[in-house]
């Protein structure tokens, strides 16, 4: 479920985490929780692709501070469009098949093409 929202929030999703391009966690460092294509393809066309901040929960844990990446994602050059989040918490198993509900509050910035991965995990450093 996509809801484009108002009153201080930019829009709610809500879908079962699903398996992504396996590139968050082990080549990047950074393990992002993929919501399933039908969420994506309920993203209107005029939702800005680019990184957000709000708040994310799984259908067991308390509500954590998130990153959500909705788009193509330059670098890798995907051809289908994709949310993913970046749930500030360790967690110390996977949560593949869960329900994740968030709630995008701000708009951070548009995607970028970095010029290679090592600069785009150091952005992600410094900028999370």
């Amino acid at each position: 479920m996509f809801v484009s929202l108002a009153a201080g929030a930019l829009f709610y999703a809500s879908g079962k985490v699903v398996h992504g391009f396996g590139r968050g966690s082990k080549q990047l460092g950074i393990p992002t929780a993929n919501l399933e294509e039908s969420i994506v393809t309920e993203i209107p066309d005029s939702t800005k692709n680019g990184i957000y901040f709000g708040w994310a929960k799984l259908s067991n844990t308390p509500v954590y501070k998130m990153v959500m990446s909705i788009g193509w994602n330059p670098y890798f050059k995907n051809i289908k469009r994709s949310v993913e989040v970046h749930i500030l918490h360790r967690f110390e198993e996977n949560f593949y098949g869960d329900t994740i509900e968030v709630i995008a509050v701000k708009y951070f910035r548009p995607e970028y093409d970095f010029p290679s991965i090592g600069k785009l995990i150091i952005f992600h450093i410094y900028f999370t």
